[in-house]
């Protein structure tokens, strides 16, 4: 029985090295490729926003070579910052690196891999960290310039992305810099939860374009699942307009916790948009005891109410009355938008019209 198994494994050992030797060293061959490098971040153009004036930027790349790596550059504005010379696998190095101290302008990051036949590549990328910015106004918590620059849609104060619904888009016509463009069906959010203080304030310009005869302009209105076309306003807030082609007006609904509270200018919160093609600047203030709208500085409605409740408030809508104020149809509105700001107190008059210098 012994010499049967014993021979059983042989044959077995033979069978499964037939031809081939696993453990046979290769030649590594003529090393005659340069070696390649890939820069996955920061990729040309990036635009670094964070609240920081000095912030870490974690570099990430892979350098590969036919043969062997010898060593690996990581160089910031000329400056060598890193050098790899150990890899654990000798052809293929994936890395990062965190380098802590990135001040703020344009910069030029290379890679350089060199392999041991000193054989050398280089790719090289140009980045810039914007300076942060700065609230200019007492009370100011979001900031969004709309600006294509940033690529998004963002808020320089807590330099966060808005949430984008369909595809808006930029436009080069605008009061300063870029704007936001309307599209049918699509809008902005955002998260609201550090907005829903005693008071709140925003400020904007705004072209219009009448058509659609309605649309939601801001609103932070509550859910309404049970709803087919919500339309709970016992919280929250709601600006919209509706009208004609010769009369859009104007319209803030507050909810102060049990009902809602009306703040229609009527004529004074109109426009005539085949008259006014340009720019206006609308601003809404809400406190503990009234509220108002104002249209280019002046006082457009005002009066007073038991203050605004923000139950199952949690999210900002730019451009549209949806997802949760949509029963009148007041839905994505095609006008421009610039110089969103957002304040945690009620804005006088006087700083209404400070804005608008």
């Amino acid at each position: 029985m012994n010499k049967l198994i014993y021979g059983a494994m042989v044959l077995a050992f033979v069978a499964c090295n037939d031809g081939i030797d696993p453990i046979t060293p290769v030649a590594p061959g003529e090393d005659t490729a340069a070696p390649a490098v890939n820069i996955t971040y920061p990729l040309e153009g990036t635009k670094v926003l964070v609240k920081e004036e000095v912030a870490p930027i974690t570099i990430k790349f892979e350098s590969t070579d036919d043969i062997e790596i010898q060593k690996i550059d990581v160089m910031l504005d000329g400056a060598t910052i890193n050098t790899y010379t150990s890899f654990i696998d000798y052809r293929r190095a994936v890395l990062s690196y965190t380098y802590e101290t990135l001040n703020n302008g344009p910069h030029k990051l290379e890679i350089k891999t060199t392999d041991m036949s000193n054989k050398s590549t280089s790719q090289v990328v140009n980045f810039e960290k914007f300076e942060p910015y700065k609230t200019k106004y007492d009370g100011e918590i979001f900031y969004m310039p709309f600006d294509a620059e940033y690529a998004v849609f963002l808020d320089l104060v807590s330099v966060k992305e808005a949430t984008k619904v369909g595809n808006p888009t930029f436009a080069t016509e605008a009061k300063a810099g870029q704007s936001y463009s309307g599209i049918a069906g699509d809008y902005l959010t955002f998260d609201a939860t550090d907005m829903v203080n005693d008071e709140f304030s925003a400020a904007f310009w705004y072209k219009i374009n009448a058509t659609p005869d309605r649309s939601g302009i801001l609103t932070i209105s509550p859910p309404d699942p049970a709803a087919s076309k919500p339309n709970k306003r016992t919280s929250g807030f709601r600006l919209f307009r509706e009208g004609s082609p010769t009369k859009q007006t104007f319209k803030l609904n507050v909810g102060n916790g049990t009902a809602d509270d009306w703040f229609d200018g009527g004529d004074a919160a109109s426009i005539n948009p085949a008259v006014t093609t340009g720019w206006v600047h609308l601003a809404i203030t809400i406190s503990q005891t009234k509220a108002a709208v104002y249209i280019n500085g002046n006082l457009a409605n005002t009066n007073t109410f038991g203050g605004v409740d923000w139950t199952e408030c949690t999210s900002l809508t730019i451009g549209s009355g949806a997802p949760n104020f949509v029963e009148w149809d007041h839905l994505s509105d095609l006008s421009l938008y610039d110089e969103l700001r957002i304040f945690n107190k009620a804005l006088t008059q006087t700083e209404v019209q400070a804005l608008m210098q």
